[in-house]
């Protein structure tokens, strides 16, 4: 994986498809109770894998990036729901029984 470039989220997927990066782009579009990042966050991610920004952090930032790269491959769009019980917040990243809904399109 690459490191940052320093320009947040929205200037790197510009940066990356000058490029010529294939990328995806993943932002929060819906929070309910105590979520990570707020609505609106962003997560771009490119064919290698390579990503910047945040939509939640641990199990879920993860698995955001796989659901990405099947994006970038196919150029359907989809919307992810995750939410947890409290009991099982913390292991998967969303603290206090959070739940997220994020969009991950293509950038084309």
């Amino acid at each position: 994986m690459e490191a940052s470039l320093g320009l947040g989220p929205l200037a790197t997927a510009q940066a990356w498809k000058a490029d010529g990066r294939d990328v995806a782009i993943a932002t929060v579009i819906e929070t309910w109770g105590s979520a990570p990042r707020p609505v609106g966050s962003h997560l771009v991610i490119d064919r290698d894998g390579n990503f910047e920004g945040s939509v939640s952090g641990g199990c879920v930032e993860g698995a955001v990036i796989a659901d990405a790269l099947d994006v970038i491959a196919d150029g359907r769009a989809k919307i992810l729901d995750f939410g947890v019980a409290d009991e099982t917040a913390w292991r998967v990243g969303l603290s206090c029984g959070g739940r997220i809904r994020v969009y991950v399109e293509r950038l084309d």
